[in-house]
This record gives C-alpha cells, structure tokens and sequence, in this order.
C-alpha cells in the first residue's frame, strides 16, 4: 500500500478521535526490508523508521543518513544490554526499556555520554511468559526506578497477544501510561493502528502495510 494511503488512513483515524493528524508519528518498520523498498519510502519524504535489531540498523542508517537529512530511527525490539552503548549511538528513540539491569546500563552510558534517546517503556500486557516487558502490576514502580536514574521516559509500549482483542490492551496502555503523567503511547501495528489511535497512540509501527510483506532473511 503506498504511503500516502497509509498516511490518509492515520489522518481520518485522528479525525474520528477527535485528535489532530500531527499528534500521531509513524513509525516505518524497515526490519528486513531490501534498501530499495525503504529507499523508495524515503524518496517519498518519510523520515521516521523503526528496526528491531542493533545489528541491521548498525548495517543500514549509517549509509541512508550519508544521503538523506533528518532520518528519525527507532529501535522497538528487544535490547541486550550489550548492544546498549551501539543502540544509544544510532537511535533518537529506544522502545523496549523492560528490565532494571537494562534501565541502569542506559543510565551509565548517559551519564558518561552527556546524552540519551527518548525512552519508552515497554509493557507485557498480556502477560505472555514467552514476550519481553515489564508486568503492568509492576510499572508504576518502574517507571519510578528509571526516573529516579534519570532517564528520558516518554512513554509506555507494548505488541497485543495475537488472539486477543488489541483495543483491551491499548486502553490499558494508556490508563497505566495516565496514571503516570507520561504522554507517549507506542501501540497499534498494521492491522490495528487505526483502533489504536482511537485509544491514543502517539505512535504506530506500521511495516507490511508500507513495505509489503518482510523478505525471508
């Protein structure tokens, strides 16, 4: 589906919120996608990408960035605390905060680094035992541990259970994410944005629906 769709999309899901279009950023999930489908979206003007790996985001932005200005990555799969150092160099947004051991490592980097990509935390809601993020009993004070480090947290994320109803999770997100003062809600994937701009995302990780079906790594 061509981007402009999508973006029209988004902008009537606003509009029956009740919200402003530019309320909403789209993230495009460039996870295992050829250099010329996510040249062809950056051609197009869109700035804001998402990856789930260090490793491939490492292999990709650096070489795009040498060519387009303003390029916004978002790293939205698990992070090993490892690959913080690296993620912190190459992303403006981190979305999957889930464990204290990571939150501190971050800590460390920004204090030594003088800087910090915004940061969300991401929520198991579903309590999936196979699915990284932090319990929703367990939020509040964790939010208040990366706080307390000083870390950027702009928000809550989190990826429904496939077979439950995702609209049960995004209203969740965004109580828990109220009751916190914290304004980011990173929620809603290709089948599900518009629902999850009802519930108000603040961002959604739309990939097949710009890019077309990932090719097998």
């Amino acid at each position: 589906m061509p981007l402009s769709d999508i973006m029209a999309r988004v902008a009537k899901a606003c509009e029956d919120a009740g919200r402003a279009a530019d309320e909403v950023t789209v993230i495009a999930v460039s996870k295992v996608q050829p250099d010329e489908r996510v040249r062809a979206v950056l051609d197009e003007g869109h700035r804001v990408f998402g990856e789930n790996k260090v490793q491939e985001a490492a292999g990709k932005w650096p070489r795009f960035r040498e060519e387009y200005d303003g390029i916004d990555l978002h790293l939205i799969g698990p992070l090993q605390t490892n690959k913080a150092r690296q993620a912190m160099g190459l992303a403006q947004a981190i979305h999957s905060v889930d464990r204290p051991k990571l939150a501190n490592t971050l800590a460390r980097i920004a204090q030594e680094t003088g800087t910090c990509p915004d940061l969300f935390i991401q929520v198991n809601t579903g309590e999936e035992p196979q699915k990284a993020g932090v319990m929703p009993l367990d939020v509040d004070g964790f939010v208040a541990e990366c706080r307390g480090l000083d870390l950027p947290v702009r928000g809550l994320m989190c990826i429904p259970p496939v077979e439950e109803t995702p609209s049960l999770h995004f209203a969740l997100l965004a109580k828990m994410a109220d009751r916190n003062g914290l304004p980011g809600l990173s929620m809603g994937m290709s089948g599900d944005f518009e629902q999850a701009i009802a519930f108000g995302a603040t961002h959604v990780r739309i990939g097949s629906a710009i890019f077309g079906e990932r090719v097998k790594a």
